[in-house]
């Protein structure tokens, strides 16, 4: 009877021990957020609802689709000197209309989506963000560069909600570090969105009314409009292959994310997103070696 009191509590402790193992020690899973749903717009550099206008020699492009279309507009214009390479022009027709459906759904989810972090009232330029939902509860304004960092993660998505206008200032940028990449960064503006002149910009912009992409300015990704036109002038477009960026450096000491984090200082260490804690993995080990050992004194205690 005294040896099957021993078993059962000795069963007990080494069942305790393994789900607190197994507790401490958690799984590798990405926290990143998840890709909006393009759908048909996929193939569409440039979608518009009523009209297309173009000044100069706008050129529009990509593996990914180089089309461009209205729905339910029938105008296009600027198509020469334009080009359209990797696609075609559609005027409101079936392949056009639905883009224009898709843009609706991929519209909604974008807008729909748990926030992150609340980026009312601040000026982009300058921030390094990670995998999120940031929202703008007015206007948004890119001064400068702002950095997208995936932290290794291929699969990391960008959100953007702003509740009216996206303005860019001339010659700004934005910049994709670690693994980031230009399909997973989706802009959803709430009236309409301009690009100052000679901006390097990158994403998918949703516009629930117009675009106008100024003198010089250049897209990686797309530029989408659900109620009004989309103006071009002298714009490079590429809707291109989806490649991931290499990674480079960490971001120097004191650089402030989006999330307000802090990159900390040299010699301390933060957890990105996606990877274990080796100090937990340790900590693991040292319970699972306490559980053998256990094991091994009661054994030999029951066969004296």
């Amino acid at each position: 009877m005294q040896k099957k009191q021993i078993s059962f509590r000795f069963i007990s402790v080494l069942v305790a021990l393994l789900v607190l193992n197994v507790m401490i020690v958690p799984s590798k899973v990405s926290a990143a957020e998840s890709k909006v749903n393009l759908g048909s717009t996929e193939s569409y550099a440039v979608l518009a609802y009523s009209t297309i206008t173009n000044t100069g020699s706008t050129v529009i492009s990509g593996s990914a689709g180089g089309n461009i279309g209205v729905s339910t507009g029938t105008s296009v214009t600027g198509f020469p000197p334009g080009t359209v390479s990797d696609g075609t022009i559609h005027l409101n027709d079936a392949d056009a209309i639905k883009a224009q459906s898709d843009l609706v759904t991929a519209y909604n989810d974008a807008a729909g989506r748990t926030v992150t972090s609340d980026l009312t009232g601040k000026d982009l330029g300058g921030l390094t963000l990670t995998s999120g939902v940031y929202h703008f509860s007015s206007s948004a304004q890119l001064t400068g560069k702002v950095t997208l960092d995936a932290q290794g993660d291929p699969d990391a998505a960008f959100i953007f909600q702003i509740g009216s206008t996206l303005t860019t200032a001339s010659s700004s940028s934005v910049s994709l570090i670690n693994g980031a990449r230009y399909c997973r960064v989706f802009w959803q503006v709430g009236t309409s969105a301009t690009l100052g002149t000679s901006t390097s910009f990158i994403g998918h912009i949703f516009a629930m009314e117009s675009i106008t992409a100024t003198k010089g300015a250049t897209v990686q990704g797309q530029l989408l409009a659900r109620t009004g036109a989309v103006t071009l002038d002298n714009n490079t477009i590429t809707n291109g292959v989806c490649a991931a960026v290499a990674a480079t450096a960490t971001p120097a000491a004191g650089t402030t994310t989006g999330t307000g984090t802090v990159t900390p200082a040299s010699g301390s260490e933060i957890t990105k997103t996606g990877e274990t804690n080796m100090d937990f993995i340790i900590l693991g080990f040292v319970f699972l070696g306490m559980s053998a050992g256990l094991t091994v004194y009661l054994r030999r205690k029951w066969t004296r």
